[in-house]
């Protein structure tokens, strides 16, 4: 029985209930808003913000190598041999100035003073961000022949700045080693290579000819090293994203410009494959602006403006021919859009979105006069991109009369839901939750074991299309999958609207075997490339069904990999065991119990941190090419204990 809990507020609202924090207890009472989470993510975020100020003395002109190692307990040591952070007294505080650069929040060289033209770094709490989050910091700094170090524990100063040594002649720079507090990561302080090689290869691509080392230490047996070095800058990435695309033409068109001020440059590298995708990457000081902002309002404008202007001056459409649309002209297209900036401006300090209106025009500009150039010098390329625009459009065409049959055909049907669909009582997106299910048999028993009252079910039937090699006229009428976009409600192409979604959770739902993992990754494939939102917002999970059930003395005990049965068989002793072959094989109860209990189940969500790498795996898996898929497994199969997603 619920009762209503009333809690008693001081009515009185004075001077006297202000909390000021001073330094950086900021930081510590509220990390998220400096670092987005205290998870994986934000522990690895510390990272990135020293490797940022590496990568701004790069920007700068003054470094051109960044090593960074990954030593024995987690410990972070980040070296560049840029000029140094400056040691001398700054003249506010009295303090020397790399001490104020690690003890006070928007301190720094980035907020003027000709320090730096560019950064990624704009709001200047990088480094005492570090500072506040970590268990201890130490910095060296190599700066008019002598070698400075300071330590710090949570942010406080240890000990002064002082002269531990000489330095050789010429050398100059500075070096970060730091360990992040558990009191901050609860969740985990351990590094992920790959999270941290993924991120430094970026920078390297977004500057050309800057070498980044990435070490990692942490097992002395294996000393792990990789470099990173694309003297081709962009266009190098975009080699790398296409490797295992199919390209229709063969060069990666480049072209950059600087604003009439010298304060921004713009620069794009693209190149237009036979997927059915696009995938499109900005950057803003070398910062990933996974929202987009204006640079990619600009590009994405011009594009599609100077593609249509060249197809009407050369007879490809008609005056009379509706013009291509954003989507006809990317469709395949992979871009990197880079611009360095003065004055970025993000929408937060996660720097997700660039807001400079500036920056829109001058990529408007630069894409408009230089594109249009290059598709008159080339006319074999742009015959191969204009076939693609002109099929993508009439699949868009197709996608349409395909979608208002469906439509028609639904009114005439009078129903709006699929009728294997065992919907839910609640309507409120923010409780319900619905399992897409492989089988009647599977989707029989979860039918009877769920909570009516918040869970649907939906049951899968007819044949799976793999999305990956089908554009969406051939997704609506599809029997498997469009029962699925009914149920959901957002709809899919120029329909979706991710606020009309009737589920807040949809979790897939299938046998843990190679045929269920088939089901999940076409699942997924199709999720990512056409309702993507939902992924990104993490509305999808993975059920995870148990491989076997253990029984002794009446009591049973579920494993759900081979390492849990033998650890509980070691402990048990003696006991019956059972493996499911599939969900079919559980009653309803143990369905409910294992795999849909809400307080005893055990789901992934699924998440996507680099949409390159995302994108690329879909590729690999669900393309045409068999050898990089062949590589991939190898490569890969050391990371599952079982057939899994």
């Amino acid at each position: 029985m619920e009762t209503n809990k009333v809690t008693q507020v001081n009515e009185e609202y004075d001077a006297d209930q202000i909390q000021v924090l001073e330094g950086l207890e900021a930081v510590r009472k509220r990390p998220g808003m400096y670092i987005g989470s205290t998870g994986e993510r934000g522990l690895h975020h510390l990272v990135y913000e020293i490797v940022d100020n590496a990568v701004d003395e790069a920007l700068a002109g003054f470094c051109d190598r960044i090593d960074v190692k990954i030593e024995p307990g987690d410990i972070i040591n980040v070296t560049d041999n840029g000029r140094g952070v400056p040691v001398g007294k700054e003249h506010k505080t009295g303090l020397p100035a790399v001490t104020v650069v690690y003890t006070v929040l928007h301190a720094g060289g980035k907020f003027g003073g000709g320090g730096y033209k560019v950064s990624s770094g704009l709001h200047g709490v990088g480094a005492s961000v570090v500072n506040a989050l970590s268990t201890w910091l130490e910095v060296k700094v190599v700066h008019d022949k002598k070698v400075y170090f300071q330590r710090f524990e949570r942010g406080k100063v240890v000990n002064d700045l002082k002269i531990i040594g000489d330095a050789k002649d010429g050398q100059t720079g500075t070096n970060v080693r730091f360990q992040a507090d558990p009191e901050i990561f609860c969740d985990t302080t351990v590094y992920k290579y790959d999270v941290l090689q993924k991120h430094l290869r970026e920078q390297a691509f977004l500057n050309a000819g800057i070498n980044i080392v990435l070490t990692d230490e942490r097992d002395t047996e294996n000393v792990i090293t990789n470099s990173f070095c694309y003297e081709g800058g962009i266009s190098s990435f975009v080699e790398f994203i296409n490797k295992d695309k199919e390209a229709i033409h063969p060069d990666i068109i480049h072209f950059s410009a600087m604003a009439a001020d010298g304060n921004a440059n713009a620069e794009i590298a693209m190149q237009y494959t036979d997927s059915y995708k696009e995938m499109l990457l900005s950057f803003a000081n070398d910062v990933h602006t996974t929202d987009g902002g204006t640079h990619v309002e600009g590009f994405k404008r011009a594009l599609t403006r100077v593609m249509n202007a060249y197809a009407h001056q050369h007879g490809i459409l008609k005056d009379s021919d509706d013009n291509l649309s954003g989507d006809d002209v990317r469709e395949g297209l992979t871009a990197i859009i880079s611009v360095k900036i003065k004055d970025a401006q993000f929408e937060s300090q996660t720097k997700a979105k660039l807001g400079n209106t500036e920056i829109g025009t001058l990529v408007n500009s630069v894409v408009g006069e230089k594109l249009s150039t290059y598709l008159e010098e080339h006319p074999a390329v742009a015959k191969a991109i204009f076939d693609k625009a002109l099929a993508a459009s009439r699949a868009r065409m197709a996608a349409r009369r395909a979608r208002d049959l469906v439509r028609r055909k639904s009114v005439l049907e009078n129903a709006s839901l699929p009728g294997k669909l065992a919907d839910c009582q609640s309507r409120d997106p923010e409780d319900t939750e619905i399992y897409i299910v492989e089988g009647d048999s599977a989707g029989g028993s979860a039918k009877m074991g769920r909570d009516r009252k918040f869970q649907a079910i939906l049951p899968l039937w007819g044949k799976m299309l793999n999305v990956e090699k089908a554009r969406l006229d051939r997704v609506y009428g599809n029997e498997k999958l469009m029962p699925i976009v009914t149920a959901l409600g957002t709809g899919i192409g120029e329909d979706f609207d991710i606020s009309k979604l009737r589920y807040g959770k949809i979790i897939i739902m299938a046998d843990a075997d190679v045929d269920g993992s088939h089901i999940r990754i076409l699942l997924l494939t199709f999720f990512y490339r056409f309702m993507q939102p939902l992924v990104e917002q993490g509305h999808i999970y993975l059920a995870q069904p148990p491989l076997f059930r253990l029984t002794k003395s009446g009591q049973h005990y579920y494993a759900y990999s081979d390492a849990e049965r033998s650890k509980l068989m070691e402990e048990l002793g003696d006991t019956d065991m059972q493996r499911y072959k599939g969900l079919g094989e559980m009653d309803p109860e143990q369905l409910w119990e294992t795999t849909m209990n809400p307080e005893t189940r055990i789901m992934r969500r699924v998440e996507v941190e680099d949409a390159a790498a995302a994108d690329s795996a879909f590729t690999v898996l669900m393309g045409d090419k068999v050898e990089p898929r062949r590589r991939y497994i190898e490569e890969n199969a050391k990371y599952t204990e079982n057939l899994d997603v």
